[in-house]
């Protein structure tokens, strides 16, 4: 068939033009067979392999690729690097970093000697692999960890990678090392700017000498320290994730390596250095793709090395952030007070080990104070592993000892010279024992004797009040049976004839006129002697009953039960508090029964029950009949509800235990705020209170409150957010919703919704 068609050409064609065509199909050929080869195995190049711009090569499972490429739209300026697949702007290594290509005229492949070489259009090498062995099969591979390795012919030795000479990215399984004996440092280096792969001025890596610790430099200088690494953690971290592990390991004390491992290999994560001197870790989001930051150092001012200068310990908690040791002044006062704390603190008197060289001489001997949960200074020299009274006993031993810790992995830390980089965190760090004067340790004991003599005073005095306290009660118990008493021959007479009775004791007064008082009978008919079948529900108050009074009316009664904890006094605050009140969000108290041991409400009957029972009952068609109307008006009418408590009403008054379940729905689903026995009643002036008895639901308590026991109208607007995320979301908030870090869902909130939205407005403010 081949000759019948060449036969037939022959009949049409010249033989110039067969010539041609022949000609043309064999340039075809010899043009398509590197891309064959290229084409059967893509994260290899060899030497008859060329890549040229704008081809790539992916890594095996398509995590990565490398090409060329330009840092931002605006430049012709190319570079060879290797970036993700699912982020190509997201460069993870550059080669030419300080000589880009000034078109797209690049290529990379093997030359002679087995170098990876990267070239111009005039065929002059930009960068190089630079390896001196030379390898005449060499190959090189682009791994699935981002890694650029270049392999000999027959041993598959590997002669030069990239991991070993990053550019600004810490990827899984990427070491920095130093090893001081061989001189061999890898380090990771930012870039000039953010659209200039130059080297700039930080570089971010281990530093293995004594203990190992993890720097950001800038220039020669530290810039951020990460702490002593005691086998566990970083000492100067304050909080590391769960979701990766950080290695370091260290051969001797002039050797180590630091690298870290995304858990199981799930997550595409980085480190990267910014070219402001932060290291940045980050995460990708396969829903927003986009990449999540979970860490960054240095993260407020405290973080930057030597903030407070020597013996400046910074507290990003204060005001003003820096503070002199204690024994220690401001080396420049004036320059301090002007917030220039670089120069640091001197100490106030010489030790008495210092005057005579040794710790025999005469005057008291210099002593120790304990500073707890400090970030332990730089320089530390690491002694033998002991208990914490052995290293105090070897630094006393030492005059040039100036300072001493100890940590369980680590054992004991000296410091000899000026104490840099301290700082003060709230519950994590380490003791730092300072060595002191004693004349220093001597006015600090009169100092603590200052603040523990007006403690005891106080405790004396509050013991004093329990017992009047207690004394009172006693005597109110009688007065209290009187009370039970006169309620019950009153609740006789009938249901609504309340003689305007009004009752009084040392604590409250409640006006009761023209307030219906029920007999027991008449409730208990109502709900047909309290039967199971017509129980509502059961809260921390009682159970709750449904009943139809004699003239058909439907009420709600409630019952206080023996075993809830809660007495006489939460039962009439909470009548006292709602008959002043009467709002179309806020439940309708008919009346009350109180007999003998017997304390109920009456309230007016809710058909649908509480807001609880629609958002979290799986059973309860919710989703049909709650939906983004019905929601936005439960949420508005529980708003409304509340601004009347708080402004509108002739009492100020704070609920202190807003929560679904006490939130009921009418037959037209308007919402009622219920339960007020927790409820307190404000001054007209009167903007906060505190107390000793907190109350309420944890998840819903705000954490002034649950904490210190202070609350507001604040505290009201707390429980009404988180009141409002379950409405929206129909999860409650006590639940876990996040298995790998155990986040409420106000916890879910804050880390993927909030905070990101503010990380997003600031990342874009200019």
């Amino acid at each position: 068939m081949a000759f019948s068609r060449i036969n037939f050409f022959e009949l049409t064609m010249s033989n110039s033009q067969i010539l041609e065509l022949f000609f043309l199909q064999y340039l075809f050929i010899l043009l398509c067979l590197p891309r064959l080869g290229f084409c059967a195995q893509t994260d290899i190049i060899t030497r008859n392999i060329v890549l040229k711009d704008p081809d790539t090569i992916s890594s095996r499972g398509n995590v990565f690729k490398m090409g060329f490429f330009s840092p931002d739209n605006s430049t012709k300026n190319r570079y060879f690097g290797v970036f993700y697949s699912v982020s190509e702007s997201t460069v993870v290594w550059v080669a030419n970093r300080a000589k880009p290509i000034p078109d797209s005229s690049g290529s990379i492949t093997i030359s002679q000697d087995g170098n990876i070489v990267l070239m111009n259009r005039e065929s002059e090498i930009v960068w190089s692999s630079n390896v001196t062995t030379s390898s005449f099969n060499a190959s090189a591979q682009l791994l699935s960890t981002g890694n650029l390795v270049l392999r000999g012919n027959s041993s598959g030795l590997t002669l030069w990678e990239s991991f070993g000479h990053p550019s600004n990215t810490v990827l899984p399984t990427l070491r920095l090392i130093d090893n001081i004996n061989t001189g061999n440092k890898v380090v990771v280096s930012s870039w000039k700017t953010p659209t200039d792969p130059e080297v700039g001025n930080f570089s971010d890596g281990l530093q293995a000498l004594n203990i190992p610790q993890i720097y950001i430099w800038n220039g020669n200088r530290p810039h951020w320290r990460s702490g002593p690494w005691n086998g566990k953690i970083l000492m100067g971290v304050q909080c590391m994730y769960s979701v990766y592990t950080d290695v370091l390991t260290l051969e001797n004390d002039r050797s180590g390596a630091y690298s870290f491992t995304a858990a199981e290999g799930k997550f595409l994560m980085r480190l990267t250095l910014n070219s402001t001197g932060s290291l940045v870790q980050t995460l990708w989001n396969d829903k927003t793709q986009n990449w999540d930051m979970i860490w960054v150092a240095p993260r407020q001012e405290c973080d930057i090395y030597g903030k407070c200068g020597p013996f400046g310990s910074c507290n990003a908690l204060s005001s003003p952030i820096c503070s002199c040791l204690r024994g220690f002044e401001p080396k420049n006062f004036e320059e301090w007070g002007r917030g220039n704390w670089a120069g640091g603190c001197v100490r106030k008197k010489p030790l008495i080990c210092d005057r005579n060289n040794n710790t025999s001489g005469g005057g008291k001997e210099d002593g120790f104070l304990r500073l707890p949960n400090m970030k332990v200074p730089d320089f530390a020299e690491r002694g033998p592993l002991r208990m914490v009274e052995e290293c105090r006993s070897l630094c006393s031993l030492n005059c040039s000892c100036i300072a001493y810790a100890q940590d369980t992995n680590l054992g004991c830390m000296f410091w000899s010279q000026e104490l840099i980089d301290i700082q003060q965190f709230s519950n994590v760090g380490v003791d730092l024992y300072l060595r002191l004067a004693s004349s220093e340790l001597d006015g600090h004991q009169d100092k603590k004797l200052n603040i523990i003599i007006p403690i005891v005073a106080g405790l004396v005095a509050i013991l004093i009040c329990i017992f009047i306290y207690w004394w009172l009660t006693a005597r109110r118990k009688g007065a209290k049976g009187k009370l039970d008493a006169k309620l019950y021959e009153a609740g006789q007479t009938g249901p609504s004839d309340s003689a305007g009775i009004v009752i009084k004791d040392d604590m409250d007064k409640v006006n009761l006129e023209e307030f219906p008082l029920f007999t027991f009978e008449t409730v208990a008919n109502a709900t047909d002697q309290f039967h199971v079948d017509n129980m509502l529900g059961k809260g921390g108050f009682g159970p709750v009953y449904k009943g139809k009074l004699a003239d058909g009316k439907v009420i709600a009664v409630k019952r206080l039960s023996a075993a809830s904890g809660q007495g006489m006094e939460e039962f009439m605050n909470e009548v006292d508090v709602i008959s002043k009140l009467q709002h179309r969000n806020l439940v309708k108290l008919l009346g009350c029964c109180v007999e003998k041991e017997e304390k109920i409400l009456v309230y007016e009957y809710m058909p649908n029950k509480s807001l609880d029972s629609f958002l979290f009952d799986p059973s309860h068609p919710s989703q049909k009949i709650l939906d983004w109307k019905k929601r936005f008006s439960i949420i508005e009418g529980i708003g409304r509800g509340l601004l009347y408590l708080h402004r509108d009403s002739i009492l100020k008054i704070i609920h202190r235990d807003l929560k679904p379940s006490n939130v009921l729905l009418d037959e037209d689903y308007n919402p009622k705020i219920s339960d007020f026995g927790m409820a307190r009643i404000f001054g007209g002036n009167q903007d906060q209170a505190n107390t000793r008895r907190v109350v309420g639901t944890y998840g819903y308590m705000a954490p002034e409150y649950a904490m210190e026991g202070r609350f507001s109208e604040k505290s009201d607007i707390y429980s009404f957010g988180i009141l409002m995320l379950e409405i929206m979301s129909g999860k409650k908030n006590t639940n876990f919703y996040n298995h790998e870090w155990s986040l409420s869902l106000l916890g879910w909130v804050c880390h993927f919704v909030i905070f990101p939205f503010f990380l997003f407005v600031f990342s874009n403010i200019p």
